[in-house]
C-alpha cells in the first residue's frame, strides 16, 4: 500500500528540511524524484547524494516553473506526484506595519507558485492515469498570529487551494491534499529552538511536548501520495503534535 515503485515525483524546496525529508522518503519507497530549489549548486549536490535528478527552479519565475515541468517530463517520462513545498516566511510583524513589497514576494513564492505549478503539472498527472499532489500549508494558517502575517495568509489560502483543486481534478483521478506542519525541528527553526523561553511556552501548548521531526511530516506526505491514501482528497492533514487542539494545560 505504501510502495511507490515506478512513480515519478516533483518536489519543490527539496534540498533541506521538510522538503529533503519528503524526497528521501519517496525515493526510499521506490519513486524517481526531481530534486529542486532555487540554488543550482545545492540542487545538484542533494540530487547526486540521493541518486536522483536535480532541476534548479526559482518558483517565483513562471518560466522557471515551466522549465521544471518540461525537465521532469524529459527526465522521467511523465509525472505521477507533485509536492509543492517551497516557501518563505517573510518579514515578521503586524499587518499595521506590513511592507507591501515583502507581502508581494511572500505571496508570489508561497501561493502564486503553487497555483501556477499545479496548473502546469496536474494535467500530466491526469494523463498518466491519475496520481496525487500535496501542497504544504502550515498550522499558522489555522490559528491567529500577531507576527507571521503574510506567511499565515498564504498558508490558509494553500489549504483552500487544495480543496478547490481536489474538486476540479478528482474526476480525472488526481487527489489533491494539504499538509499543515506545526513546529518542526529544522535548520530554519534553530534560532527558536535555542530560545528557552519560547520553547517553554510553545511546548506547553503541544500535548506531545516536543517539536516534530521532518521525517514525521514526510511520513504524512508519503501516505497521501501512496495507494494507502488514494481515497483521501481535499483534506488538510495537520502534523503538529496536537498544538491545534490543545488548551495549553
Amino acid at each position: 500500500m505504501f510502495g511507490l515503485t515506478g512513480k515519478r515525483a516533483i518536489i519543490t524546496g527539496s534540498t533541506r528540511g521538510i522538503g529533503r525529508a519528503i524526497a528521501q522518503a519517496l525515493a526510499a519507497a521506490g519513486a524517481r524524484v526531481i530534486i529542486s530549489s532555487e540554488d543550482g549548486e545545492d540542487t545538484a549536490r542533494v540530487a547526486a547524494g540521493l541518486g536522483q535528478t536535480g532541476i534548479a527552479c526559482d518558483v517565483s519565475d513562471d518560466g522557471a516553473l515551466e522549465r521544471l515541468v518540461d525537465g521532469a517530463l524529459a527526465a522521467l517520462g511523465g509525472i505521477d506526484i507533485l509536492v509543492c513545498n517551497a516557501g518563505v516566511t517573510g518579514q515578521p510583524g503586524p499587518f499595521a506595519s506590513l511592507d507591501m513589497a515583502d507581502y508581494d514576494r511572500v505571496m508570489a513564492i508561497n501561493l502564486r507558485s503553487q497555483v501556477k505549478l499545479c496548473n502546469l503539472a496536474l494535467p500530466h498527472i491526469a494523463e498518466a492515469g491519475g496520481g496525487a499532489a500535496v501542497l504544504i500549508s502550515s498550522l499558522s494558517g489555522l490559528r491567529g498570529n500577531g507576527a507571521i502575517n503574510s506567511y499565515a495568509l498564504t498558508k490558509a489560502a494553500i489549504a483552500q487551494l487544495a480543496r478547490n483543486l481536489a474538486v476540479e481534478w478528482g474526476p480525472r483521478g488526481v487527489c489533491v491534499n494539504a499538509v499543515s506542519p506545526g513546529f518542526i525541528a529544522t535548520e530554519l527553526s534553530r534560532p527558536l529552538m535555542d530560545d528557552e523561553a519560547f520553547m517553554r511556552r510553545r511546548m506547553a501548548m503541544t500535548p506531545l511536548r516536543r517539536p516534530g521531526l521532518p521525517e514525521e511530516v514526510a511520513g504524512a506526505v508519503h501516505f497521501l501520495v501512496s495507494a494507502a491514501g488514494a481515497f483521501v482528497t481535499g483534506h488538510n492533514l495537520v502534523v503538529d503534535g496536537g498544538t491545534l487542539i490543545s488548551d495549553g494545560t
